[in-house]
């Protein structure tokens, strides 16, 4: 899957303005469904609970593997806005890079999402 962040971040700023509903959350659903992988475990301490998503995302070609490398780096520092749940931790549990046949980057993220009371 190749995700255009720059794109992307556009596309959800237009969405959070727009007053009309949009299909924005819906594509993001679909095109999660093409991920590499993806899973969700629940997730609980004695006052908090919530989930864990681990997703793996591939970027093929030179330019994507650069959006992937841009990705590795902002996302343990992203400030997320999730209607009624906290991202606890997002971070990078793997990395792996090729070059043949062509560039290409496989990225496996786990974030702790925390249901807000």
């Amino acid at each position: 899957m190749q995700i255009n962040f720059s794109a992307d971040a556009a596309m959800l700023s237009a969405s959070r303005r727009s007053s009309r509903r949009t299909a924005w959350m819906p594509l993001l659903s679909a095109l999660l469904e093409l991920a590499e992988s993806r899973a969700e475990r629940s997730w609980a301490s004695v006052t908090f609970s919530g989930a864990r998503h681990t997703v793996v995302l591939s970027f093929a070609g030179a330019e994507a593997v650069a959006v992937g490398e841009r990705f590795i780096d902002a996302l343990p520092e992203h400030e997320f806005a999730i209607p009624r749940h906290l991202v606890a931790d997002a971070a990078v549990i793997r990395v792996d890079h090729s070059l043949l046949p062509e560039p290409r980057l496989e990225v496996e993220v786990q974030l702790l999402l925390l249901d807000e009371a």
